[in-house]
């Protein structure tokens, strides 16, 4: 999609190696999308993409590094970035933190999973 922003759009723009995914389904490296209303975490719209969130070290929305099981909502810009960031510049943009955080989570999800 391109051209006018819809209501429930969001931009995104993939980086690195990430853009082979988008080759393979002949899409751009820069388009917006229709995602819900209420919003949708950058992991579920990875997905969506066929973009594999392991692949994901972190994306930045509307600017900032932020974890990928954050939430994205309507009007905003998410960017995917793959591993191979050098390390001062992954500390300085804070993907170091997010990492942690990611790892937090995914423990967490795993530990209520294995619970059920």
């Amino acid at each position: 999609m391109t051209g006018v922003r819809q209501p429930h759009s969001i931009s995104i723009r993939v980086f690195g190696f990430l853009r082979r995914y988008m080759d393979a389904q002949g899409l751009s490296y820069a388009f917006d999308k229709d995602i819900d209303p209420k919003g949708e975490t950058a992991y579920d719209i990875a997905v969506e993409l066929h973009i594999p969130p392991e692949e994901i070290e972190a994306i930045f929305l509307n600017g900032s590094v932020k974890n990928i099981y954050d939430y994205v909502s309507p009007g905003d810009r998410v960017a995917f970035l793959p591993y191979g960031t050098p390390g001062p510049y992954r500390v300085f943009l804070g993907m170091a933190r997010e990492n942690v955080e990611r790892a937090r989570r995914e423990k967490t999800m795993a530990n209520i999973e294995g619970q059920k």
